[in-house]
């Protein structure tokens, strides 16, 4: 199933209950699809969103009644999955364009910005409940650890964060990377960090053990953009060629290559909420939707003979549950700042 969109996707996500999924492009438009096996994806409803601004960040909240969408304008945008109408919109919600949105609960949510900043929205409370300056250049991607109540985050500054809800503070931070890191997975029942890179390196840090990677694995050809957990012992990824992986970690090895997009890279993927479908955008403007257990029992005949595949040695690193409190280094780049515009997101939330 695939459909021709009408401009460049950044962003996809699907519905946690109903086949539906949500699509922000770079000319700041939000689709909606519903889908189903064997069929063409119907178009629910298209708005213009975001005015000329990109948007970036798709998420579905609130059991998927709304949409929130965040854009390079800075703002945060709910519109109603039912009516396809603009419930409620947060300008300013950041002072930098806004990169990432993420889950973390039925009631709070994350966005990371340019300018590598975190901010964790409690709808409940309706406000900003925390603010991280983790970063010192765009967050390119989050993940939400549910049982310590931290989120991770990626940076092209080069360096993964570790941010606590319960202290307010990063908690930990690694070393800079020669590498922008751009996408991010806990593994291994949470002892295992797997981030894709620039250059297509994975680096494996150990949890509690976050100042340097305790494994580097060679094989994408180019920057690894996207990660998926499909288990906890193998990841699905996107990459700069356009080509979906399966990979497996520790011991470490591309199994197969699952599909080809395109030949442009893949800006994103996400699985349906039952498991049973992939979604994948790229650079050809393509949202494809693609049967899960058909790639894996079907992948494509030619594998990556170059793949690099050996064990890791340390894999039974002590990964202690508890990290170190460190202040977040510096870099050396200059950072972007619009001027501050301080408004409340109260009402915002309220509205929802």
């Amino acid at each position: 199933m695939e459909v021709l969109l009408d401009a460049i996707p950044f962003d996809l996500d699907f519905h946690p209950s109903s086949p539906l999924v949500a699509t922000g492009l770079i000319n700041g438009d939000l689709h909606l699809y519903r889908y189903a096996a064997g069929l063409q994806p119907h178009r629910v409803f298209a708005i213009h969103a975001h005015g000329d601004e990109s948007c970036r960040a798709v998420r579905f909240a609130n059991s998927g009644k709304i949409i929130l969408t965040g854009s390079a304008d800075c703002s945060i945008l709910a519109t109603d999955v039912e009516t396809g109408k603009i419930t409620a919109r947060l300008e300013n919600a950041h002072e930098e364009a806004i990169n990432r949105i993420v889950n973390l609960t039925e009631t709070m949510i994350a966005s990371g910005d340019d300018d590598g900043c975190i901010k964790v929205w409690d709808t409940r409370q309706n406000t900003c409940c925390n603010s991280f300056d983790a970063h010192e250049d765009y967050i390119s991607d989050m993940t939400f650890v549910s049982d310590s109540m931290q989120i991770l985050g990626t940076s092209g500054d080069g360096t993964l964060s570790v941010s606590s809800l319960k202290k307010n503070k990063v908690r930990s931070q690694s070393e800079f990377s020669e590498d922008e890191l751009l996408s991010v997975v806990v593994m291994k029942n949470g002892k295992k960090v797997i981030c894709g890179t620039q250059t297509g390196a994975l680096l494996l840090y150990s949890w509690g053990h976050f100042k340097d990677c305790s494994d580097r694995f060679l094989g994408h050809p180019m920057s690894v953009d996207t990660l998926l957990k499909l288990d906890e012992d193998r990841l699905i990824s996107g990459s700069y060629d356009g080509v979906i992986r399966l990979v497996n970690i520790l011991p470490n090895k591309i199994v197969n290559p699952l599909a080809e997009h395109s030949e442009f890279p893949i800006e994103r993927l996400a699985f349906s909420s039952d498991m049973k479908f992939l979604g994948s955008i790229s650079h050809d403007q393509m949202l494809k939707i693609w049967d899960l257990e058909e790639l894996l029992n079907n992948p494509q005949a030619n594998n990556n003979n170059n793949d690099d595949d050996y064990d890791d040695d340390n894999e039974d690193d002590e990964d202690e549950m508890d990290v170190d409190d460190i202040k977040p280094p510096k870099s050396s780049g200059s950072k972007r700042k619009k001027s501050d515009k301080g408004q409340s997101s109260s009402s915002f939330f309220a509205d929802l």
